[in-house]
């Protein structure tokens, strides 16, 4: 699964969460959740953007690339 960084840093910054709560909130480590941010992350566990998607209360639609094919 390709995660959208920008989308990411975008939700979560509107909604007020720095990258520490939301590495408290997903289990996820600080470092990897900035990296995918930053673009850097091409390619993803699904678990993990679920686990992003859950903790900023959005569809996993919103911050993932669409599928080519």
């Amino acid at each position: 699964m390709r995660p959208n960084g920008q989308a990411i840093r975008e939700i979560r910054e509107a909604k007020k969460i720095g990258l520490r709560t939301l590495q408290q909130m997903t289990g996820l480590n600080r470092g990897y959740l900035s990296r995918m941010e930053r673009g850097h992350i091409r390619e993803s566990d699904d678990a993990q953007v679920r686990k992003v998607a859950i903790a900023l209360h959005v569809a996993l639609g919103a911050i993932t690339h669409k599928e080519t094919k």
